[in-house]
């Protein structure tokens, strides 16, 4: 490993204690901020140059997405206690639509990871991969008996990525003025849960 200078006056031992605390310094500036920051910021925090920032996160892309990853484990505990209980399909899926978007408002890492400018300049993301994979793992945690409701694996990907452009759809444009959490309960009710309804008829 390369010779490190800063960090407090503690180099880390490795690169993956290296890459951790890049990660645990952009979360604290994020969550002390409520913006988006930069490699420069995180590096000053750090005491370091940018270049070895930049060793490990080549953009502030990058480094943010880590950064709203390192905080999902605290949304997804947050998110299954509110829609805990809810075994019918449409009403777990609408609260946690509705709760989500109000988290991301309230929640810098994973506000600022899906906000508007960031999704506008990366709209792909809100369906890639990763995006995804953690949408499976979210309605993996609800008291839904999927398969009861004729959902086998295909259809709940289906399901996830129509959700997730559902949800792009609100980050992207909120409305004027934007619904309250109960008028768009009951909008993502009426016309979201008719399409995951829809399942059962097919």
């Amino acid at each position: 490993m390369a010779r490190r200078r800063g960090w407090g006056g503690s180099p880390p031992g490795d690169d993956a204690e290296a890459t951790r605390r890049i990660v645990a310094a952009a979360v604290e500036l994020i969550g002390r901020t409520g913006a988006e920051i930069s490699i420069a910021d995180v590096a000053e925090s750090l005491g370091v140059i940018r270049q070895t920032v930049y060793r490990y996160f080549p953009s502030a892309d990058a480094l943010m997405t880590a950064s709203a990853i390192a905080s999902v484990d605290g949304f997804l505990d947050r998110l299954t206690h509110q829609v805990g209980g809810l075994g019918d399909p449409v009403e777990a899926m609408t609260e946690a639509v509705v709760f989500t978007l109000a988290d991301i408002r309230r929640t810098p890492h994973m506000g600022i990871l899906l906000s508007s400018s960031y999704s506008n300049a990366h709209p792909e993301d809100m369906t890639s991969d990763a995006a995804q994979a953690f949408g499976m793992t979210m309605i993996g945690r609800f008291d839904v008996d999927w398969a009861a409701y004729g959902y086998d694996e295909p259809a709940l990907r289906e399901l996830v990525e129509y959700v997730l452009r559902t949800m792009q759809s609100f980050i992207l444009s909120p409305g004027n003025p934007a619904r309250s959490d109960e008028e768009l309960r009951r909008y993502l009710h009426r016309w979201m849960g008719s399409a995951i309804g829809a399942q059962q008829r097919d």
